[in-house]
């Protein structure tokens, strides 16, 4: 099976927690990569952002990323980019052309994409398969509390609510997904096949004793320090600004208490910026209590998890939460908010603690209460590494090729979906 994937807005190959790079990232290349070792050529098409990129770049055996200039390599805004989905539409039917390669099926990801791979399924007469991972009319609907950010557009939610009438299959994360889209959209819950994320467990590991030592001494943290970690891009949405309230609040408490907090990521998004989040530290009385990094590589991010004695993730939502699974797969137990795929991520009082709102109170007590229990913490380290255990990309990537097949066979050339307005 040959399969075109589309990631128009951002290539599996940038650095995940930068720019517009995220889970949607991870998600991609990982299950890409898994699916070539079954057998799949996977095509992946995404606009080029750098000349130096190259049109074709070789990821692995039956793997790759096709680099589609479409506007200008720097300068356009994630907003700005349905003024490119002609442009690199007509990309991709070129370079196919040339090469002379035909695909058994399309795979979008993100509305942007969804909107080329609507067009290209009617021009090559193959099945479309949509993955949203975030749709507008969720996140707005969760944005109304966390402010901040600016709301998603109309027009984008017309946008999806034509790639729920039109693809062939919706592709989602969680069975609490189909409840948001029928929720929100007028949704055939008969065209939607769950297919849950995974991670690297071979990567994400606890390592021996010592590990937890050792990658506090290379990221220069004290050995007897209490740490917490969020990992994620840094904007409202991802709920930065709820840690640091809660941290604020667990200090003005207890004053003497030997905290360290590590925010790794990059500003994400027009309204956001990490000096926003620095001011912010500073204006709580943190600036010795928090410190920021960068993004950092896979490879590196075990380290951080492994220092941590717990990571939160204070989202407004998730789709599923690959961090909250990556956290656990190091052993590390994870505060998390009460939201969107998280409980499927995080077995509340087990592996870690839901919590319920976005206000500094209760997440302060969480947190307090879970570095102030050891063996409470402990436990749940050992159990957040059997239940990561259980979210692998190659089981992902599995149940994602059996999707596949299924709507190959059930395809019928020339179909048309219903209502193409989106009203």
């Amino acid at each position: 099976m040959r399969v075109a994937m589309i990631s128009m807005h951002t290539s599996p190959l940038e650095q995940p927690g930068s720019g517009d790079a995220g889970g949607m990232n991870v998600y991609v290349l990982n299950l890409a990569r898994e699916l070539a070792a079954a057998g799949v050529e996977v095509d992946v098409f995404t606009r080029a952002t750098r000349p130096s990129q190259g049109e074709v770049v070789e990821v692995c055996g039956g793997l790759r990323v096709v680099n589609i200039v479409a506007g200008p390599y720097e300068g356009l805004a994630k907003e700005e980019l349905p003024t490119q989905l002609a442009a690199f539409a007509g990309g991709i039917v070129q370079f196919t052309r040339q090469e002379g390669r035909d695909y058994d099926l399309i795979h979008s990801h993100y509305w942007l994409s969804g909107q080329v791979g609507w067009l290209l399924r009617d021009l090559a007469r193959v099945p479309l398969i949509h993955t949203g991972h975030t749709w507008a009319a969720v996140k707005n609907a969760a944005q109304k509390h966390a402010g901040g950010d600016s709301p998603e557009t109309e027009a984008r939610r017309i946008c999806e609510q034509q790639l729920v009438d039109n693809a062939d299959v919706l592709v989602v994360n969680t069975e609490d997904e189909i409840d948001q889209l029928s929720r929100h959209y007028d949704v055939d819950p008969s065209r939607i096949r769950v297919v849950t994320p995974g991670a690297d467990t071979r990567l994400f590991t606890p390592g021996t004793n010592r590990n937890t030592e050792l990658a506090r001494r290379h990221l220069g943290i004290p050995l007897d320090s209490q740490v917490v970690a969020f990992v994620g891009r840094l904007q409202e949405f991802k709920g930065p600004q709820v840690l640091l309230r809660a941290v604020a609040e667990i200090v003005e408490r207890d004053p003497g208490r030997n905290l360290r907090v590590i925010v790794c990521g990059g500003a994400s998004g027009s309204d956001a910026s990490v000096d926003y989040y620095r001011a912010l530290a500073h204006k709580l009385g943190l600036s010795r209590t928090v410190r920021f990094l960068g993004p950092r590589p896979p490879e590196e991010l075990v380290a951080i998890y492994q220092a941590a004695d717990l990571v939160a993730v204070p989202s407004y939502n998730e789709s599923f939460g690959l961090v909250a699974v990556e956290a656990q797969a190091t052993g590390t137990p994870v505060v998390a908010a009460r939201v969107g795929g998280l409980p499927l991520a995080v077995a509340d009082g087990e592996t870690g603690v839901l919590v319920d709102g976005h206000d500094a109170g209760p997440w302060a007590d969480a947190i307090a209460s879970l570095l102030d229990d050891d063996a409470r913490r402990l436990t749940m380290a050992e159990a957040a590494v059997a239940r990561a255990a259980h979210f692998s990309w190659s089981e992902s990537a599995s149940c994602l090729a059996q999707v596949y097949e299924q709507t190959r066979s059930a395809f019928e050339p020339g179909t048309q979906r219903r209502h193409a307005t989106g009203s």
